[in-house]
């Protein structure tokens, strides 16, 4: 990225004075050589931002750069140096224990370093030289708590009893009286200095030193050069934020300020820095790489011998044929010797420096194209303030990112499900990309609208801007119009515009419609231009008003009408949409075939055709019936019959009663042989019924 001229950045309109606020403009003082700077910051909306370190470096170089804990998964993701004229070497930094690392080959852990006691302890069988009122050489045996009371009954004290194997025996001393103590072996010294050095080291645990190494060819030149290293971290959601003025109710332009809000929490101070805030919806995410990951291997058990019992040769078939047919598809040579190893391919030669790491031709010139002060790159809007700023760590800045006249048009904005009596008082605001041929978009925020009212600005509304790309505009609502009041009512109707009959289906084409009207009263002493939200549906289409086809959201049509001042206007909106129904007519009941026959919609033929219909179902209705009856008065017959012949069990055989009885059950059963034959016709006279209207009806074409 390279330093752009410091040309001005904003236009200077009328009263407004665009000033960064919280920031102090400032050029850094060159950092010393060898030394990484922050030179330059990019905040993005996708909750990341882009830290670009510089040095001045000569030969090969090995430059440090302190990052937070937290950052280095990212760090490791998104890292990029630049060498105009070197290479890159490595890039190498603590693991993510140092402290566990550390100790992990030593005789004693972190926590044994908490007091002499626990050191002395891990370190029993080591030799010491305790130095006192008596001086002692010997190998460390113990060492042991006891309370020791006080004289004179001045309480107790706890001290220490380290018991040492020495050349004449075992030896005690008080840990407390002695002057010094310390290990002969100067391995065990160093392994002791070691693990303090580790554990001072670890007190910044929250911080990681990354050494990032360059190299110079050995045939290119010695001289000076710019070595940049940058990163990709996760940083504050960086807001923008507008002020639009309205002259006067007349006026078709309004001064725009925009300003984007940032804050510095990177844990370290902007000094001078280039700073960069894009708007756009990148992809980013995270990912764990300074984890250590280990694959999972299967385990195989250890292959153990056992004994071997060779059973006795019984003797062997002579198999030279088999023999030779195994052999047929490999010759000899091939049996004779195993094949030779494929040779192993020669490690590839390590990469040369990327073309554009180590020459900066392709991110040079990425550079410039970020470094515009407002420019549309891959699917971002990149803001450049024009001078380096300085902003500590925890400080919030306001740096503007517009400042220029736009057209702005008032009117009001009908939306029923926002206010269902009042429009909103709205501005069309149009992005112009800055009236220059400029292709400046504007990222979304919030806005708060003024307008002049007796020579000075007051305030009149909040709004909210969604993503302004270059030449399109934008309905930003700000309050409720009370002077104009809209009146809304619906009407849903139906017809049927097309009928056809074939092969006994009818086949209806039926428009519905929708229609609302708007009654729209305007204002006292002011002409209105109202833009009326009227509801899309899937699958219908806007037939009124007619012309051509209006502006659209994705849920509703803007229709715009002119009101002029105490006049009321009506707006009528109608949508439609067709529908096709196959109705099979074999299949209605005659009641449904005959509210059709009777619907003035349909054409005269077809209720013709339908009355035909009905009066041929009504037929079959008919010998359904009587089937249905005769089934009825047969189950009646039976259910007569089983309790007639359940009373004669119980009778006596020679009794009037059980004569009389036996007389009506031989009725009974003359009844049901004869309901056998009627319901038989019946059927027979049901289906010659259907025949006949399914011939017919098949037999119809409309």
């Amino acid at each position: 990225m390279t330093r752009m001229p410091k040309t001005a950045l904003f236009t200077l309109m009328g009263p407004f004075v665009i000033v960064p606020l919280l920031a102090v403009p400032a050029f850094a003082a060159d950092a010393a050589p060898g030394a990484l700077a922050l030179k330059r910051v990019l905040l993005s909306t996708g909750g990341v931002g882009y830290f670009e370190h510089e040095a001045r470096v000569t030969g090969d170089a090995a430059l440090t750069l302190e990052v937070r804990r937290d950052q280095v998964d990212d760090v490791l993701k998104s890292i990029v140096v630049y060498d105009d004229r070197g290479g890159v070497g490595t890039v190498g930094l603590p693991g993510q224990e140092p402290l566990e690392t550390a100790f992990r080959e030593l005789p004693f852990s972190p926590d044994d370093l908490a007091s002499p006691t626990a050191i002395l302890n891990a370190l029993k069988g080591s030799e010491v030289r305790a130095q006192g009122a008596r001086e002692v050489t010997g190998r460390l045996l113990s060492v042991t708590e006891e309370t020791v009371q006080l004289p004179n009954g001045g309480g107790t004290v706890t001290r220490h009893r380290v018991s040492l194997m020495t050349a004449d025996g075992l030896r005690q001393l008080v840990l407390e009286e002695t002057d010094s103590l310390r290990f002969t072996d100067p391995r065990v010294q160093a392994q002791l200095d070691a693990a303090l050095a580790a554990v001072a080291g670890n007190a910044g645990k929250e911080r990681r030193r990354l050494t990032i190494r360059t190299t110079v060819p050995k045939d290119g030149a010695n001289a000076e050069r710019t070595v940049r290293v940058a990163y990709v971290v996760g940083a504050p959601l960086w807001k923008a934020t507008y002020r639009l003025t309205l002259p006067d109710a007349q006026s078709k332009t309004g001064n725009l300020q925009g300003w984007a809000v940032l804050e510095n929490l990177s844990g370290e101070d902007w000094n001078g820095v280039e700073l960069s805030v894009a708007s756009g919806n990148p992809v980013t995410f995270r990912q764990a790489l300074y984890d250590a990951y280990f694959v999972n291997r299967p385990t195989v058990p250890v292959e153990v011998l056992g004994r071997v019992l060779p059973k006795p040769d019984e003797g062997a078939v002579a198999a030279d044929a088999v023999a030779e047919k195994s052999m047929a598809p490999m010759n000899r040579a091939q049996m004779a010797a195993p094949p030779a190893p494929a040779p192993m391919a020669a490690p590839a030669p390590m990469a040369g420096p990327v073309a554009g790491m180590s020459a900066m031709g392709a991110p040079q010139r990425a550079a410039e194209t970020m470094a515009a002060e407002n420019t549309e790159a891959t699917a971002q809007v990149l803001f450049r303030y024009p001078q380096p700023v300085t902003v500590p760590n925890g400080g919030t800045l306001m740096m503007p990112i517009v400042a220029r006249a736009v057209p702005a048009e008032r009117l009001a904005l009908y939306q029923p499900g926002t206010q269902p009596r009042h429009p909103l008082a709205a501005v069309r605001l149009n992005n112009d990309g800055g009236g220059d041929g400029g292709n400046r978009g504007l990222p979304p925020g919030v806005l708060t609208l003024y307008e002049a009212v007796g020579g000075a600005a007051a305030y009149v509304g909040d709004a909210r801007l969604a993503a302004l790309p270059a030449g399109e505009s934008r309905l930003l609502s700000f309050a409720v119009d009370q002077a104009v009041t809209v009146d809304r009512s619906e009407q849903p109707s139906r017809t049927i515009s097309r009928a056809t009959l074939a092969d006994g289906v009818l086949q209806l084409t039926v428009t519905e419609r929708q229609t609302t009207t708007y009654r729209i009263a305007g204002a006292a002493r002011e002409d209105r231009t109202v833009i009326v939200e009227h509801s899309r549906r899937p699958g219908w289409d806007l037939v009124e008003p007619a012309g051509p086809a209006p502006d659209s959201t994705a849920t509703a049509y803007r229709l715009p009408v002119a009101v002029p001042a105490s006049k009321t206007v009506s707006l009528t909106a109608t949508l439609e949409r067709p529908r096709t129904d196959r109705l099979g007519l074999v299949d209605l009941s005659p009641e449904q075939v005959q509210a059709y026959a009777s619907s003035a919609e349909l054409p005269p033929a077809v209720r013709e055709a339908l009355g035909k219909v009905a009066a041929l179902r009504s037929a079959v209705a008919e010998k359904e019936r009587r089937i249905a009856d005769i089934e009825r008065e047969q189950a009646e017959q039976a259910k007569e019959q089983e309790r007639m012949r359940q009373n004669l069990d119980s009778l006596p055989r020679d009794s009037d009663l059980h004569k009389r009885t036996l007389t009506k059950m031989g009725e009974a059963e003359t009844r049901l042989d004869t309901l056998a034959r009627d319901l038989a016709t019946a059927r027979k006279d049901a289906d010659a019924a259907r025949a006949s209207l399914r011939e017919q009806v098949r037999a119809m074409r409309l």
